[in-house]
């Protein structure tokens, strides 16, 4: 990998300028392990206003010092590059903010400040060293998340910390170490004090991740996605094991050990963290993913009766209250909740092949739009799947998906003709009849064989030349265009069966 020339440009400049310049963090860490940075961060000894002066394409808008250079390219990583004085940080009261940040002249000062040894990489590119003074790349090598200094103090400034090791050793496909998990067990209180959106910007990094890197990164040669201890569910299983889920999610966590009925061979938990897995393991889109994951939160509070025979009615419509409640608390859009809530509330649609009919199969294309249809498809799949079934698609949600596809493909019809019944009147001149309908009729049969005709000049021209025609001719035309659309809508269908298997 080579480092963008718009970052080495920007530490010239300032090296130029008689000021110390590193790139620092996240950037060096993926740099090492061969992952392309998502942003690139650089550490300098110039303060705000000298680096302001130096690059005029800039902002700072921050207590942090950090100004952001702006880049006109087309690549994300390299949009904003943010350089940072060295500083020091003071006392973080309130758990998420220092008191006070004072800038620093050395970089050892700013070095020791930050959360993971492994984050704690600064390389200086004039010779290519790297300057690694609390063994990040023996940890990076070992692939261990260890804290920079007591992991107690560490998780004390900022409490967020704890939930962003979960993620890196998740994302990385890191062990934690020893001493930084049982901090993290220790202070997972802590959590309460950090601000919802901080959380919920930290769990949809988790949701949204895709876990190609876990294969490349894990000790182990295999990685099996269904799997709680290695797949992409381990890390709210994790969370749970540790105290944070119960702060951050309680509604999830109450699902842990309550069985469900003959339909399910796992716990709520267990199925809802699974769902999830095949969710990720297709690569869903988030809201999809986060569906999968709360789609079954309402079981536990609707469960009736134990064992085989147990039952949880109206969990779909309770559920769907709880991830509102949730993701009203996280501080989500409005029109992510609205999406997420609508998945979980009509997941249990009726997809009998004995039950089901057309208008039904309609109402619920109703019920959730046609631009959330496939979602809601893809969470039943997950939700199948998460049961424990062997089959992602069996016969019933196949027969279900031919009328679905029926339902929303557009019929052949006159209505996609270029001209209408009151046009043909206008333009011929005659009173309403059957001989309106036969010639749309007749056009339609020739822009079926050729729709470069379907144009409203074309239209006019052959409906005054089909005018001339004796109605019982015009009739039998009439005849062959319906016909010929009865004849396209079957081989559509035909089609479609085959797509699904069938018969």
């Amino acid at each position: 990998m080579e480092i963008p020339k718009q970052v080495l440009e920007i530490i010239q400049k300032l090296e130029n300028s008689n000021f110390e310049a590193y790139v620092v963090g996240g950037c060096v860490r993926d740099f090492l392990l061969g992952i392309k940075p998502k942003d690139w961060d650089i550490t300098t000894s110039a303060k705000p206003e000298q680096i302001q002066e130096l690059f005029p394409k800039s902002f700072y808008e921050n207590s942090f010092g950090t100004v952001t250079i702006i880049d006109e390219t087309p690549d994300l990583s390299l949009k904003n590059i943010e350089i940072t004085p060295f500083r020091l940080e003071g006392k973080y009261s309130d758990k998420r903010h220092p008191d006070e940040i004072k800038f620093a002249d050395n970089l050892e000062d700013d070095l020791k400040r930050r959360d993971f040894t492994i984050n704690a990489l600064a390389l200086r590119i004039k010779d290519n060293k790297l300057i690694d003074l609390f063994d990040g790349q023996k940890d990076l090598t070992n692939k261990v998340l260890r804290t920079v200094g007591d992991a107690n103090e560490r998780f004390n400034e900022d409490a967020l910390r704890m939930l962003r090791a979960i993620r890196l050793s998740y994302e990385l496909g890191f062990e934690i170490e020893s001493k930084t998990l049982e901090a993290i067990k220790q202070n997972s209180n802590l959590l309460e004090l950090i601000s919802e959106e901080r959380i919920r910007d930290e769990l949809l990094r988790i949701v949204k991740f895709n876990p190609e890197s876990i294969q490349k990164n894990k000790k182990s040669d295999e990685v099996n996605e269904t799997d709680l201890e290695s797949g992409p569910a381990r890390i709210f299983e994790t969370m749970r094991e540790l105290g944070m889920l119960k702060i951050i999610i309680p509604e999830l966590e109450i699902g842990w050990g309550i069985g469900q009925n003959k339909h399910h061979i796992y716990d709520v938990w267990e199925h809802n963290l699974r769902s999830f897995t095949y969710a990720v393991k297709e690569d869903f889109n988030w809201q999809v993913r986060l569906a999968a994951l709360f789609h079954d939160i309402g079981k536990p509070k609707t469960k009736a009766g134990e064992g085989s025979e147990s039952t949880f009615y109206g969990h779909d419509v309770l559920g769907a209250r709880m991830a509102k409640q949730i993701m009203n608390r996280l501080k989500f859009s409005k029109k992510d909740i609205d999406k997420v809530v609508l998945l979980i509330r009509y997941h249990l649609f009726q997809s009998d092949p004995e039950k089901i009919t057309d208008s039904a199969v309609r109402r619920v294309v109703r019920n959730v739009g046609q631009e959330n249809i496939w979602d809601l498809i893809n969470l039943r799949i997950c939700d199948r799947i998460g049961s424990g079934v062997p089959k992602a698609e069996p016969y019933r949600l196949r027969k279900f998906l031919v009328m679905l596809e029926k339902a929303l493909r557009e019929p052949v019809s006159l209505k996609q003709l270029n001209i209408n019944g009151q046009a043909i009147m206008e333009i011929l001149n005659i009173e309403p009849g059957p001989k309106i309908g036969y010639i749309l009729s007749a056009l339609m049969n020739e822009i079926l064989d050729s729709p470069e005709n379907n144009e409203k000049e074309k239209l006019e021209k052959r409906a005054k030349e089909l005018n001339e025609l004796p109605i019982e001719q015009l009739g039998q035309i009439s005849e062959k265009a319906k016909e010929k659309m009865e004849q396209i809508e079957y081989e559509k269908e035909e089609e479609t069966k085959k797509k699904y298997w069938v018969s």
